[in-house]
Order: C-alpha cells, then structure tokens, then sequence
C-alpha cells in the first residue's frame, strides 16, 4: 500500500512567522509577547518579564507587582525575586483552546506608584501529545464477491486533538491483495476514506478478510492510531444504492427549533425488488453527540434538528450518512453532508471588573486608575463587536487600552464632604440587531483626607459672668464642626495662651479639650478685671492637623462686694470723727464741713448717697447734709437753745442690693462771734496755707494738661487726616456692643460694658458714644443738692464729634476738690480726659470708676 502524507506549505510557513513575532516586543503595540509548550513542567522559563518591561528587581515589591488574567491566572506565576516569568501549573493546550489554530493566554501585569497595566500574550505552543483516534477501533464490512473492480467503500477518518504539523496524518493499510486505500487529497478534504477494491472477491476462497489501516500524525516522536476492518464476502446483489451527490453542503441557524427539516437525501438502487429498496441512516460510526442532535428519516431520507444547535459550541457539522437496500446480502451507498450552523446575536456581552485602588482618596489626582475592565463577547462579527459606556453624571471615564481591555480612570476632582461613594454602572452592548447588552456596577468609595478646619460659627462670642463666681464655674461652651470624618473630624479645644497683667491666661479660665467648655478658674474680680479677651483654638486631629481660632469676651459684671469708704478731711479728732468750729452768728445755708467717701464698685454700686442719723426724741436738729454731695450745712439760724457741741453721725449708702453703708462722726462745736477769730485764725492760717499749695499744684497741673493736650491734638490730627484719608465711600456700621440700661427711684442711665462705644452714622467719621446722667432729684432740695448735668451735642465745627459741655460749677468745684484729670490716650478730639473717683465728691454719679468725658476749653 502508498501513504500519502498531507503537508501544507502555506500553513506551516504562517506558524513558523507567528512563532517568531510571539517571542518580540511590538513597538506601538503595547503588548508583551512569549511563547511555551504545552505540557511544560512546573517552573519551566517563559520570559524575563520584568527586564522587558523595564522594571528594576528591586522595585517589584515595593510598587506591589501582580499579574491578574482571566484565563485561569494559576497557569503562569512571577519570581518577584529575579522577575521571571514560569510555569506554575499543568498547561493543556487542547483543553485550554480546543482545536483553535491560535492559543493564548492573556495576562494583565500591575504595578503601583505610580500605577501602570501592562498586557502579556504567552502563546502556548502544541506538541505531539495526542495520538490520532479513529471513531472506533473495529468496523464490519459486508462486499459481496459479484461487486464490480475498483468499487469504493467509505471509512470514517481519525481524527487528532493535536494542530499543525502535530495533526497531520498518514495513512497506511495492512498488506492485502483485494484492497487498497484512497486518501483524499488536499482540495477534497472533506471526502472519506475510500477502501478501493482491486480485484475480485471469490467466496469459496475467501469468506472473510482482516485488515488494519494505520493513522500516523506528523509529530516528532510520531504517534499512531489504529482500526481494525472485519470484511465479510457475500453473495449476490449486484448493484449498491447510490445518492445523486457524494456531498451535501446546507447551511443552518443556530437555536433551530426541534423537527426543523436540514436537508432531504436521496439515493437510488438498479436493482429491482427487495435489492432495490432502500433504508437510509447515519453511518455507524457516527458520534452521540451527533445522533443527540439530528435526525433521519429512514424511509424519506429527511435530516431533522433534533437537539440545540449552538454556533458558539460547534458551528461547522460534518455527518456521515448510508443508504443500504434490502437484498441479500445488503449493499450500501454513502455520502456526506455538511451542516454549517449560521450565528445569531444570542449572547450578551460578558464584563469582567478588577478592582484596584479602592477607596479614592478625595484628593487623588485626574487620571488616576480606579479598576480594569474587560468584556468578551463569544458571538462573531458584528453580534461579538462590543463597546462599553459609563452612566451619567461620574466624575470617571473608561479609556480603552488594548482590544476589549479599559480601565476606568478618575476624570474630575472629587470632593467627599459632597459625595461620599459613587455607584459606577458600566454598559457594554454588542453590534448585533437587536443588539444584547449587560451591565456592571463599580462602588466607588472616596476616602476623606483633611481638607476642612474646625469652624465656629461666629468669629467672636460675649459672655458676661458676674464678678465673684465659684471656682471652677462653667462659663460658655465653643463649639467648632469639622466637616471632615472620622479622626479628621475629631475636635480638640485649647486656650492660645497669654499674658494677662503679670498673670497667665490659663491661671484665670481653662477649656475642656473635648466638650470646648470654658470654665473660669478662680473668682473673678470685678474692680481688678473687667474685660478678659483671649482665644480658643479648635483643631482637629488629621496629619496635618488643621484647626481656627475664635474669640471670647469676657465681661465681669459688678456685684456690690465693697462698702463706701470714708476720705479723711480737716481736723480729725478722738475716734477718727472730724471736729469743725462753727460761730453761732452764721445764717442759714452756711457749709459746715463735707463728709467724703468713695466706693471701690462702680455704677449704682458704687453710686453714695448721705443721710444724717438723729436719736429718738431729739430735738429738730439745724444742720442738714447734700443726699449726693455730702456737704454738712446749716437749715436755719442758730441761737441759744442750740448745744454748744454737736454730735453729727452721717450714714453714707450706695445704691446696691442689698446697700451697703458707713458712718462718719463729725463734731461741731458752736461758737460765740468774738471766739471765731481765733479759733477761725487758726482754721484760717491752715486753709491758706492749704490753698497756695493748691494753686501752685494747679498752675503746674494746667501746664502739664496744656502741654500734653497739644501734644494729643496735633497727634490726632494727624491721626483724623490719615483715616479719612482711608475711609471708603461707604460706611459700613457693625452691630455695637451689648448696653446694660440701669434704672432706680433717684435715677438711670446706660451702663455700657466697655469702656468706649463706637457710634456709626450715615457719613463721616464713628462718633463716640458718651453716656450722661441726669438723677431724679427731689424737689425742695438746696443748692448743695444741685446735681451737675451733662450737656452733650454735636460740634458744627467738627461735624461727627460728640462734645460735652460742663457748667462752671463744675470747673469750680473741681479745682476746689482738687480732682484729678489723666490723659485717656483712647478719646478723639481735643481737651479729652478721663474725670476721677473724686468727681463723686461733686455729686455727681458716675458711669465707670473712671469715666470718660470730653471737656471743652
């Protein structure tokens, strides 16, 4: 017997260029190729990896180096320690990629920091490790012995899982005189092979023949398949069935509904009778799966869809079918048909999501890699050709990197106190009509990073806390919201320590770290503190730490704590009593003496008022003293029925709840006229004395005044030149300062919890805000009663100041008690000063312990 080898120039030439353009880096590709046998043991080399890919050993843990495939990523492994590329497990190539011409697996290399994808193709090669297998090991042939020379009869083919080289099979039958078999060429690879008689078959010397045909494959080492023929040698029936075509070509879709007709055959026999009746059926050697999925008619010939038809599984058929007639013995007629199924878009696209760096950090930067994406779709032609969108409104794109491979990248700055967590759904829809398509959801978390500082809700809180507190007394409560989260969102509060007199702040209020509430520390002193301004820092506890500050004033209120103190004044006798000669000659009010007293509150705390204390039953007394100024002073005429020494007790009171008092003694001894010069001589000489040291006090106290009223004017002059120089064309007036408004049964007026008020008007400078005071005096009252009232308006001259204009009982009196004017250094405009306690000696209440009034000169 011939063998003839089946070679394929032109395939073999196209394997070989595949091989070697598989084992090279395409420029522009972006695609890392190698190749490796099937079959190979663990730990067989496949490539230099992280050479070709530029990547230094030492760099491929610290950026976290990784392959991930979805083909079965067990296959192949890197060494993270020399960046070599092995086989890790058992590769089959005929499992892996069935009959396919080309067999690749796909991987996709990661690495961080930056991030990079790369794409690897590692083709797996095929070797000879299937033998050639024939549909079964024994057939049966019946030829009877009148059957003409050179008949042919059918046989089924091996078949060989193996590809190229490696599938292709020779043939060689055992030797024998009466056969001889015919191997299709290459342009009639569909045909059989064809047993060819040769020369006549005599019964009587030859009932039965054994012969084997041998495939052999063209792999190194070669491997072989065998079939064993049974020929049996009958008689009679000249003529075999014959079909009208050797091959029948018909084309089907897939997912046919079953008893769809494929193809009806059609053979016919010379015979007559029996031997002439025909049967038809599938050769009987034909695979289950085959005789599962279609099937024929015996009488009709009729090939029906019996099972599903799926392209994607097998989209070309190739059936063996026999006609057989009813003779003795049987003879039969063969052909082939073949079934190509038609594809239909009957599959949806198929998304696969490799997550990457999950969560996003708010501030990560555009373009950053949150996962890769790849689709697969098995239909073919237009139904397999997907394109993949985003939905609506995310900050994220998909940017395609190879083939059906994307990577869904950052494409705007994200921001989480906005949104916390996106729900990216991803569509990928194939090009079939009407086109399938399927979805993907990719939760994308944002991780906070410390962007926001603690804020308060005003830059600027008053608090007021009467004087006197308990240690340890709650005060006020910051709080600042972080619109951070977690630890970054975790406020803390501190004081921004300072100096406060010689003092530290933390020694007068401290600040719970976590609650933000202010506690003040020890009593707090009214006369010794007024106003506490400090900050408090809120700072969160992000890396970075972020934190702002606010601002808390804190004003002590006055508690009536302190009595009126009595001023020592004139002859003070026995006991601290104050002892006054007065001739009985004088009329009536006539000032005897002048009790004085200062209390160290301010306010109606600190507002005296002076009363005489009489005995029970004693008579009408002719002295009488100022409610406010305490001036001791005669009601009426004096005479004999008056006693020579007169016991005087003055009750000086304030205006607190509850009043506290004291009591001054003064002792006047009434005297005859012609006494009262030398008793007045004296009084007189010490009076003198007392009053030319006045004036040379005064008279340098005025230069003093002058001197540093012209340094102040012309300071403020240039002081005003220079802010409405800056003033804006509008003025913007801020809410003032909270006023306390006082009121009694002698007076009121507004107690201001600064020292100054800003008052803002619709053009010009702020003017200052004074507050003035007019008590509710009794009617029937003295002159010494007479209180002193403040005259305030505004200067034409000056548009914008508030002046004040003090009555020159006033100015006498106050060069008289030798009051005390300090320069202020916060007033504006000339002649500003600060009057002192003594101007209660005057009558006068006050606003402050030192107010502040700008007096005109």
């Amino acid at each position: 017997m011939s063998c003839v080898a089946m070679k394929y120039c032109h395939e073999s030439w196209c394997l070989l260029l595949s091989l070697l353009l598989f084992a090279i880096w395409e420029p522009g590709s972006g695609q890392l190729r190698y190749s490796v046998p099937e079959e190979a043991k663990h730990g067989t080399f496949v490539g230099r990896i992280a050479q070709d890919l530029g990547l230094e050993l030492t760099e491929l843990v610290p950026r976290l180096f990784r392959v991930a495939s979805k083909d079965r990523g067990d296959l192949l492994e890197v060494n993270l320690q020399n960046g070599i590329l092995f086989v890790n497990s058992r590769i089959d190539r005929e499992e892996l990629c069935g009959r396919s011409a080309e067999c690749s697996i796909h991987l996709e290399v990661i690495v961080d920091r930056p991030l990079q994808v790369f794409h690897v193709e590692v083709e797996v090669r095929d070797i000879n490790d299937n033998p050639p297998v024939f549909p079964t090991t024994e057939k049966n042939l019946f030829v009877s012995e009148s059957r003409a020379l050179d008949s042919h009869f059918s046989l089924e083919g091996a078949s060989d899982a193996d590809i190229g080289t490696n599938a292709l099979l020779t043939y060689r039958l055992s030797p024998s005189e009466y056969f001889s078999l015919e191997v299709p060429t290459t342009d009639e690879l569909v045909k059989p092979l064809q047993l060819v008689l040769k020369k006549p078959l005599d019964r009587e010397r030859a009932s039965e023949l054994h012969l084997v045909v041998k495939a052999t494959d063209g792999g190194k080492p070669e491997l072989t398949g065998t079939l064993e023929l049974h020929i049996t040698v009958l008689d009679a029936n000249d003529n075999a069935p014959a079909f009208d075509r050797a091959i029948y070509p018909v084309k089907v879709v897939e997912n046919a509904r079953n008893g769809t007709v494929v193809i009806r055959l059609n053979a016919s026999d010379l015979d007559e009778g029996s031997n002439g009746q025909i049967l038809y059926s599938f050769a009987a050697d034909v695979s289950p799966k085959t005789e599962a999925t279609f099937h024929i008619d015996s009488v009709s010939g009729e090939i029906k869809v019996n099972g599903k038809i799926d392209f994607e599984e097998t989209n070309l058929w190739k059936i063996q079918a026999e006609a057989v007639d009813k003779g003795s013995p049987p003879m039969f007629g063969h052909c082939t048909i073949l079934i190509e199924v038609l594809d239909i878009n009957d599959n949806a696209p198929k998304i696969i999501v490799t997550s990457l760096s999950l969560p996003v950090q708010e501030d990560a930067p555009v373009g950053t890699v949150i996962a890769l994406i790849s689709v697969m779709d098995p239909d073919s032609t237009v139904n397999g050709q997907v394109t993949c969108s985003l939905s609506p409104h995310v900050p994220f794109k998909l940017v395609s990197t190879f083939k059906n491979y994307y990577s869904l990248v950052l494409d705007s700055a994200l921001d989480r106190e906005t949104t916390a967590d996106y729900k990216v759904v991803v569509t990928a829809r194939d090009g079939g009509s009407p086109a399938l398509w399927a979805t993907a959801s990719v939760s994308v978390e944002v991780a906070d990073v410390n962007d926001n500082a603690p804020a308060f809700a005003q830059s600027e809180y008053t608090v007021f806390v009467k004087e006197n507190n308990p240690p340890g007394a709650h005060i006020f409560t910051v709080l600042a919201m972080d619109a951070d989260a977690q630890e970054n969102a975790l406020v803390s509060y501190s004081l921004v320590e300072r100096r406060v007199d010689e003092r530290l702040l933390s020694s007068y209020v401290s600040v719970h770290a976590e609650s933000g509430k202010v506690f003040a520390l020890q009593p707090l002193d009214h006369e010794e503190l007024e106003l506490l301004q400090f900050q408090v820092t809120a700072k969160d506890a992000g890396v970075p730490a972020l934190g702002s500050n606010v601002t808390l004033q804190v004003f002590v209120l006055d508690e009536n704590d302190n009595a009126p103190t009595l001023l020592p004044h004139g002859a003070v006798g026995a006991g601290g009593a104050v002892s006054e000669l007065v001739p009985r000659s004088v009329g009536s009010g006539h000032v005897v003496a002048k009790v004085r007293a200062v209390d160290a509150d301010s306010g109606y705390n600190a507002w005296l008022s002076y009363e005489l204390q009489f005995r029970a039953g004693s008579v009408r007394s002719p002295f009488r003293v100022g409610l406010y100024t305490g001036e001791i002073s005669i009601t009426r005429a004096l005479d004999e029925a008056d006693a020579p020494r007169q016991r005087l007790l003055v009750l000086v009171k304030d205006h607190g709840e509850p009043a506290l008092t004291a009591t001054a003694t003064v002792l006047v001894s009434l005297v005859e006229s012609n006494q009262a010069p030398k008793a007045s001589s004296r009084v007189l000489a010490g009076t003198a004395a007392s009053e030319s040291s006045v004036v040379d006090v005064n008279v340098y106290l005025i230069i003093a005044i002058c001197a540093v009223s012209s340094l102040l004017v012309l300071t403020l002059v240039l002081y005003t030149a220079l802010r409405c120089s800056a003033l804006p064309t509008e003025v913007t007036c801020g809410p003032g300062k909270p006023m306390l408004v006082c009121s009694s049964a002698v007076g009121s007026w507004s107690y201001s919890q600064q020292r100054r008020q800003r008052v803002c008007s619709g053009e010009g400078p702020p003017k200052t805000d004074l507050m003035a005071f007019s008590p509710s005096v009794p009617p029937g009252l003295g002159s010494g009663d007479s209180g002193v009232q403040q005259e305030i308006f505004e200067n034409s001259s000056h548009p914008g100041q508030v002046t004040s204009q003090i009555p020159m009982s006033f100015q006498a009196a106050v060069h008289s008690q030798e009051l005390l004017f300090t320069k202020s250094g916060q007033c504006s405009g000339p002649g500003d000063y600060d009057v002192g306690m003594a101007a209660r000696d005057l009558g006068l209440p006050t606003l402050y312990s030192n107010p502040s009034v700008n007096i005109l000169t």
